[in-house]
C-alpha cells in the first residue's frame, strides 16, 4: 500500500475529498497541526523574506536600544 498526502486549497475541496473517500470506503485519518494557520503563514513569509534578502541586521548591542 501507499500513503497519499493531499493538500486541498479550500474547505470545499477538503469536504469533497472526504466525501469521495468515504463513498469508496477508503480509510483515512486527519492530522491537525497545533499551530494557527495565520502564524504558520507569517513564519513562511519571513523565510521568503530572508531568502530574498529583505532583512535588516541589528547589532547585538543595539537590541535593547
Amino acid at each position: 500500500m501507499e500513503t497519499l498526502i493531499v493538500y486541498p486549497d479550500s474547505k470545499e475541496q477538503l469536504d469533497t475529498i472526504k466525501a469521495f473517500m468515504k463513498a469508496l470506503k477508503i480509510s483515512f485519518e486527519e492530522a491537525k497541526t497545533p499551530y494557527d494557520s495565520e502564524f504558520v503563514d507569517k513564519i513562511l513569509e519571513g523565510d521568503k523574506d530572508i531568502i530574498a534578502g529583505r532583512t535588516k541586521k541589528i547589532k547585538p548591542d543595539d537590541v535593547w536600544k
